[in-house]
């Protein structure tokens, strides 16, 4: 009987023969009972994967529209900017440039998170994570879209940055693990903006560092803070959704703003029952 993938013109040897990043871990397998929901969707879901070329899709046609038709300000918030009303750091003559976080956004830890599944209530170390960093360059892969994303923007003139939380002391392996993902050469300090030692995991210096220099058309990220540390401010989970749905935020998701999908770790992991199910939309089924 052939395979039930044969009508999608795959087959066992072509399966067999796709690139698959080099082992650098002595991990065991991971047991499928042991794989958390979030990284089978995330790692390993096509329903993720095609989600995230959507993503992709529609940043390259927003920013071949941009790169046409030049707006006089950019997707970065003025400094004091509210979300609610908010201002942008004008364009002017600068050269177009979009920001990209990197964890999860271009780039899938999947070494690290599969020792992660390896080993189920394990806490989060830090040092660990800074080993991952210095260490992990074979064990990356780029997400869905991402590489062509990269090709189709340096093609339209548009400058690729990264502006990522890991460690400034790791930087060239960074720069290493992106481009053994296909994403391309990136300069720390340059192209790839990285968080010194003691700083805080804010990225708005960064970013208005960045739009300095350059007139940004287009940020991606899979966390709120990869747009605006104001959705970091301590706040009730219900109001930190209502300011992402109901302020100058919502007119930006898909038009400068664009969100890729991280179910495994983040900010957007919180609430309890209280704080996700208004308690006027409750049901309880008859007896």
């Amino acid at each position: 009987m052939a395979p039930a993938f044969a009508g999608l013109g795959l087959s066992l040897a072509s399966c067999a023969t796709a690139p698959v990043a080099p082992d650098v871990t002595t991990s065991l397998p991971v047991p499928v009972s042991t794989v958390p929901a979030g990284m089978q969707y995330l790692y390993g879901s096509g329903e993720a994967g095609a989600l995230q070329q959507t993503v992709f899709h529609a940043l390259i046609a927003y920013a071949t529209e941009k790169a046409a038709h030049r707006s006089a300000d950019s997707v970065v918030l003025a400094a004091g900017s509210p979300l609610v009303h908010a201002t942008f750091v004008p364009c002017g003559a600068k050269p177009l440039a979009a920001v990209f976080d990197a964890d999860e956004t271009v780039l899938l830890n999947l070494g690290f998170e599969a020792d992660e599944a390896a080993h189920p209530g394990r806490a989060y170390d830090e040092a660990r994570w800074q080993r991952w960093e210095r260490t992990g360059v074979g064990a990356v892969a780029a997400v869905p879209g991402a590489v062509h994303a990269f090709d189709d923007l340096r093609t339209l003139g548009v400058t690729v940055i990264v502006n990522s939380n890991r460690s400034t002391a790791n930087a060239a392996s960074t720069a290493a693990a992106l481009k053994a993902a296909g994403l391309g050469d990136f300069r720390a300090g340059d192209t790839l903006l990285t968080r010194d030692a003691g700083a805080p995991s804010g990225k708005d210096a960064r970013r208005a560092a960045i739009a300095a220099r350059y007139c940004v058309i287009a940020m991606a990220g899979d966390q709120l803070g990869d747009f605006s540390d104001l959705f970091a401010m301590p706040m009730p989970v219900p109001v930190r959704r209502q300011l992402a749905v109901h302020s100058s935020a919502a007119g930006l998701w898909g038009k400068g703003w664009f969100v890729l999908p991280n179910p495994v770790y983040g900010s957007a992991l919180r609430g309890g029952p209280d704080d996700v199910f208004p308690a006027d939309r409750r049901w309880t089924p008859a007896p």
